[in-house]
């Protein structure tokens, strides 16, 4: 009879035992869940969907992406490099107001390239720093403009005479240009005069590229 009550005993401490390890062992589970976890910088560069953007892009990104951009180029694959191309800036041809100036992009190399949109452009002091806002692109249909070698195409700038205008001018030492899709630009030294970078009438603007040299 007694072996048989301490026989009961021990296998209920045993169970009670195994109970409480089991309580032990969920409370730690509980532990790790509510814990927050600590995300690695590193990961803002994963490009599965929903993820969030590289933390390498740059702020300007943002509101880059506000403005229109020209659609692909169809012929994308033969477009012109910035290496085989030369920059200019044509006569003004004032109106209404308005200094017009053509910004020319010659063909250096030996073969037939393309160009299909906007140029890139800002006016620069000598230090390389930028003066006034990014111009802004007009409203104009973009065509692909085929240039064999020495062939030219010119995009329009304009803005309102500031003297017209009333807007705050400065005298760039330079217009740095950059070709459709290309990153690397060119640098042309500005012999127009004060330009608007500031006020209410301080907008710069570009038409697409069109054939010729727009004298």
């Amino acid at each position: 009879m007694t072996n048989r009550f301490l026989g009961v005993r021990q296998a209920a401490l045993v169970a009670g035992s195994v109970a409480l390890l089991g309580m032990l062992t969920g409370c730690g589970s509980d532990d790790r869940a509510s814990a927050p976890r600590t995300t690695p910088a590193t990961s803002a560069s994963t490009t599965e969907e929903g993820s969030s953007a590289p933390s390498g892009v740059p702020t300007d990104a943002v509101s880059n992406s506000l403005t229109p951009s020209a659609p692909a180029s169809p012929a994308s694959g033969t477009r012109c490099h910035t290496s085989e191309l030369s920059a200019s800036v044509g006569r003004n041809n004032p109106g209404a107001g308005q200094e017009n100036f053509p910004v020319v992009l010659t063909n250096e190399s030996h073969r037939t390239c393309t160009l299909y949109g906007y140029p890139g452009a800002a006016f620069v002091d000598a230090s390389g720093r930028q003066l006034g806002p990014d111009p802004q692109r007009s409203s104009g249909e973009p065509q692909t403009v085929r240039l064999a070698p020495g062939g030219s195409a010119w995009a329009g700038l304009s803005f309102a005479n500031p003297e017209v205008s009333g807007a705050g001018t400065a005298t760039p030492a330079a217009l740095v240009v950059t070709p459709p899709d290309e990153e690397d630009p060119l640098k042309v030294t500005w012999k127009g005069g004060e330009v608007p970078v500031s006020g209410n009438e301080s907008s710069v603007r570009l038409i697409p590229f069109s054939p010729g040299t727009g004298a």
